[in-house]
């Protein structure tokens, strides 16, 4: 078996050797020391925290001549760093602050066309400086590639090496799973993060392609410039990435970049789905991953009905009301939707989902996860790791103990708080200068005895935040500085890996104010930092905003904080540097513990062990899966039993729904006479399930007697040859939730012309069907139900929206309660018309989704040994927990049950 991991970078690329590049073949490969870590380059050839450039001199700009810097480890879409093998000699640019996609001299030039221009405004203004030049004679040359480049590139050297681009997250995790034993093979699926149109018809292109795929197991996807350069540097970053960050694209720039390069982003995720399908056999796993690549599910489930997909977002979900304000967010939802089980960080973001594709696709939305028509899609949540057995072995790296002595002796008795986060609005650097600076303010005592070392690495878009920083840290620095001190020690740019361990080593509190972010594993790496194996200082103190997923992972452990508060921001930096000994090495243990736990070998093997069970029981519960009801084996069963129970739904069941539209239904004749026929047999105890009312179901079968009743899918039964009904419902429970819901309904009712609320005693329920626009109302009832379902959660509500209703009703009397309760008494105390002794027989036939759970728990009991026959029947067409189909419908149960009726 083999499993796809589909990300939108390969963890390898391509590095052309081109005749008038420097030579790099000779270049040595890099000393290990004895622990096999990778030495790195002299300290005066890298930059440094202590030797940073002249305040009044712009940083040096990079050379295509310059020899590569290499720490060996990725730096991911988040600035993340994470490791990668010891052979890497040479990485390519992470992300847009660095050289441009296609830039670089021994790489292809891109082919792709501008982006669209950053405003209406300044469209206009650039037309018509483009007129008067025109008029002058003036006119701008167009970018142009000459053939002559794209042949050198067709027949020059090239070599594989390993990219920093992507999730190296991922990359670190697949490699910890398979150290620790996983057994299954991986192909990566991905792009070269290059642009490729220069190779497309060589015999170049093939050979990268033949060689990636024989001796790395990676299947390359290439893909037109233009439509990288539209989905990753458009639709992705300035249109996806905002709203995952809760920052709403709503100015001109962002609407030119969604109508622009949507149908880049589409491209992509198809280029992705036909390579897929390409080389897809059955019993492999398709495991899909992050927001580049949200529509490739549904694509590859259109090609491949019985594909096993997971699909796993590393980044934040927003809610309802934010991710809502996509254009295309219908699409993206339904691309989603292909995957059998769909993963999360943490729990708020899958919440997030559930009611996001309630409210916006209409769809029935579970803890479980989303009940589409024909199929159920899991949802879960479990948290990435780090991989600390990595992580501990490149802390033995002679290098970051140089580095932890040279910063130990730098801010001796000083108290450090280091940060290290990307320049862009989502980070909270601003807040966190802010708060600082307060602190500085509100504690003199403090101000010669702490240092702040941010970290920044700088993107390109960042101009008015970049800016605002540098004022606040020059304010900090010109206020409190002094020859012998710097509160503030401020470096743009990113720094060595063996600095960056050391900083986390050396560190008395590590500061994260990330206004919203997935997952952050920079704390997981202090927190592993902190053991004092390698320095005297440890059980440092972790800040760390409630707008990051690790945040719900650590629980209260760390200093929690609303980057938005500065004062509690600064309240949170005076406790954790004045934190007694005991009380940090009680919150490191217990941090320490979630690390150890939640690694990333760990949340690998459990994502795709949650995928094999999901889509074993998706499997098993397809349609096409459930065999017909065999009747003569049901007749046999039937005639060995002594002690026999029947659960049937009474609406859609034993009688069709058509009639059921009237509030007063007629008297089914037929049905009345097939179970009185079966009530007959003393060994026979028939209990009809409805939805209705109690009086409404006394009045419908006052002609069969020793008929027992469950009315309002739960709440009351009657059993048997008795005249009173059993209330199983809590009136005060009941009466506090309806006054809630009710308050809502009305709110909706007043908005909806012709629409009305029907109260039963345990529901509630909003009819639209006769509603003045009836196609608004369908639409806004989505609205309701989410509504609903958000604010009375605690109450243990659902709502649930049907074709021309919603029915609200409570989670704790359900038709699987009250089928259990019958259970219990029949076996405990028998039942004066029959037989004593628990059923050995057990037949349940329903329609709805509300007799899925009583369908499990006939399943279950048999399962169990409790019930020697248990036959559970579906009319559904949709997928069911039911053993057996009957297509017939409402006639087939009839037939079914008087043939049984005259076995007796």
């Amino acid at each position: 078996m083999t499993v796809f991991l589909a990300s939108l970078f390969l963890p390898k690329t391509i590095y052309f050797n081109l005749p008038d590049s420097p030579a790099r073949n000779g270049r040595k490969a890099r000393p290990f020391s004895h622990h096999g870590v990778p030495k790195q380059t002299p300290l005066d050839t890298r930059p440094s925290l202590f030797t940073p450039n002249p305040a009044n001199t712009p940083p040096l700009t990079p050379t295509e001549d310059e020899t590569p810097v290499d720490d060996g480890l990725f730096l991911n879409e988040d600035g993340l760093p994470t490791h990668i093998s010891n052979d890497a000699e040479f990485r390519v640019p992470a992300d847009k602050q660095s050289p441009s996609w296609g830039g670089r001299t021994f790489r292809p030039t891109s082919r792709a066309n501008s982006p669209p221009p950053a405003s209406i405004l300044e469209h206009e203004r650039t037309l018509e400086k483009a007129k008067e030049l025109a008029q002058q004679g003036i006119f701008q040359p167009r970018a142009s590639r000459s053939d002559s480049h794209d042949r050198v590139f067709a027949n020059a050297n090239w070599r594989i090496v390993n990219t920093d681009q992507g999730n190296g997250g991922l990359r670190n995790a697949a490699e910890a799973a398979a150290r620790d034993g996983h057994d299954g093979e991986f192909t990566w699926v991905g792009t070269l993060g290059m642009p490729t149109d220069a190779l497309e018809g060589t015999q170049q292109k093939q050979d990268i392609s033949d060689r990636l795929t024989t001796e790395f197991n990676m299947l390359p996807v290439f893909c037109l410039d233009k439509d990288f350069d539209g989905h990753y540097l458009h639709f992705c970053k300035q249109i996806l990435w905002p709203v995952f960050h809760y920052q709403i694209p709503d100015n001109p720039k962002s609407k030119a970049y969604e109508d622009h390069s949507w149908k880049y982003y589409v491209n992509i995720n198809q280029a992705f789905a036909d390579k897929i399908v390409q080389n897809w056999k059955r019993g492999d796993t398709i495991w899909i991953h992050d927001y580049h690549l949200l529509l490739l599910p549904g694509m590859i489930r259109k090609k491949l009905p019985e594909a096993k997909i997971g699909l796993f977002l590393h980044v934040a979900f927003p809610s309802s009301e934010v991710f809502r304000c996509l254009a295309v967010r219908k699409q993206l939802l339904e691309g989603m939707l292909g995957a059998n089980l769909i993963g999360f960080q943490i729990a708020e973001y899958a919440r997030h989902f559930l009611q996001t594709c309630s409210r916006l696709l209409s769809v029935e939305a579970t803890n479980e996860g989303i009940q589409l028509e024909d199929r159920f899609v899991n949802v879960t949540h479990t948290a990435i790791g780090i991989d600390p057995v990595n992580l501990n072995l490149y802390r033995q790296d002679p290098e970051v103990m140089r580095w932890v002595n040279i910063m130990r002796d730098r801010y001796k008795d000083k108290k450090i708080i280091v940060a290290r986060d990307k320049l862009d609005l989502v980070r909270g650097v601003r807040q966190k200068l802010l708060s600082f600076e307060l602190f500085l303010n509100k504690n003199p005592s403090w101000r010669d005895k702490i240092v702040l070392i941010q970290v920044a690495l700088s993107t390109s878009e960042t101009s008015g935040l970049d800016a605002a920083v540098g004022d606040i840290v020059a304010r900090i620095n010109s206020s409190w500085a002094s020859l012998a001190y710097q509160p503030v020690v401020y470096l743009k740019q990113d720094i060595p890996y063996s600095q960056y361990l050391a900083l986390l080593t050396i560190a008395d509190a590590l500061m994260i104010t990330s206004q919203r972010e997935g997952m952050n594993l920079t704390s997981h790496e202090f927190i592993v930092c902190q053991d004092g194996a390698h320095c005297d200082q440890k059980h440092g103190s972790l800040i760390l905003s409630e707008f990051t997923g690790t945040s719900s992972l650590f629980g209260g452990q760390e200093l929690s904080v609303n980057p938005w508060s500065y004062r509690q921001c600064c309240d949170a930096i005076k406790q954790a540097i004045e934190m007694s000994s005991e009380e940090k090495a009680s919150r490191w243990s217990s941090l320490r513990e979630v690390v150890s736990r939640q690694t990333g070998s760990h949340w690998f093997t459990s994502f795709l062990s949650q995928l094999d069970q999901c889509y074993e029981i998706q499997h098993r519960q397809e349609q096409i899966s459930i065999p017909r009801l065999n009747l003569n084996q049901l007749s046999k069963q039937y005639s060995q039993s002594t002690r026999r129970l029947f659960l049937l739904d009474y609406e859609g069941t034993l009688i069709p729904d058509e009639t059921m539209k009237d509030r007063a239904p007629a008297n089914p004749q037929r049905t009345l006479s097939v179970l009185n026929d079966l009530i007959d047999d003393n060994r026979n105890i028939v209990f009809v399930m409805s939805a209705r009312r109690s009086d409404e179901l006394d009045r419908l079968f006052r002609l069969v007697p020793n008929l027992g009743l469950i009315a309002e899918n739960g709440c009351f039964i009657k059993y048997p040859s008795e005249s009173s009904w059993i209330e199983f419902a809590d009136k005060n429970k009941v009466a506090a939730w309806k006054e809630s819901v009710r308050n809502i309904l009305q709110y909706y009712l007043e908005r909806t012309p012709g629409s009305e609320i029907e109260e039963r005693s345990c529901s509630l329920i909003f009819h639209f069907k006769n509603a003045e626009d009836f196609a608004m109302a369908e639409r806004q009832a989505s609205d309701w139900t989410a509504h609903i379902n958000e604010s009375c959660e605690v109450l243990n509500v659902h709502a649930t929206q049907l074709e021309d209703c919603v029915v609200v009703e409570s989670h704790d009397w359900t038709k699987d309660s009250a089928a259990s309760h019958i259970y219990q008494r029949l076996k405990t105390n028998g039942d004066s018309s029959a037989h004593e002794g628990a059923p050995d027989f057990l037949m349940v036939v329903g329609d709805g989704r509300e007799d899925e759970k009583v369908f499990r728990w006939a399943n279950k009991l048999q399962e169990d040994g409790e019930v020697q026959e248990a036959v559970t029947v579906t009319l559904s067409g949709r997928n069911t927990e039911a053993k057996a189909t009957l297509t017939q419908a409402v006639s087939g149960v009839l037939v079914t049950l008087q043939k049984l009726a005259s076995l007796s």
